[in-house]
């Protein structure tokens, strides 16, 4: 049985998001907190976390026997809303600031090893 954390609302764009989404979806829970601690980028500190907590739910869920065995089944990562300002410019201009956010999901489950 799959178990997931969501975070809302979290101060990162969508797009950068996604890069590093990608870099673990699908590996086992171990490589993916490797890879996501070693990686540079802005967004894997946040990922990282969402990835914490849905161990944590995986932990004291009953459905979950062994927590050793988890991979990272999917992860999504959409747009939230937009905090807008204005910055200004010449000759009394101004230009729309977009401040994007996302909220993230991952859904991690058992493997099944049959043998």
């Amino acid at each position: 049985m799959a178990v997931k954390a969501v975070a809302r609302y979290m101060r990162i764009s969508p797009r950068k998001a996604r890069v590093v989404a990608d870099l673990i979806r699908g590996k086992d829970l171990e490589e993916a907190l490797r890879i996501l601690a070693l990686s540079s980028k802005g967004g894997a500190k946040v990922i990282e976390k969402v990835v914490k907590s849905a161990v944590a739910n995986a932990e004291v869920s009953p459905d979950i026997e062994d927590v050793d065995a988890l991979y990272v089944k999917a992860i999504c990562v959409d747009g939230g809303p937009m905090w807008k300002r204005i910055r200004p410019r010449a000759m009394g201009r101004a230009y729309l600031v977009r401040k994007r956010t996302s909220h993230i999901t991952v859904v991690l489950d058992e493997r099944r090893y049959e043998g």
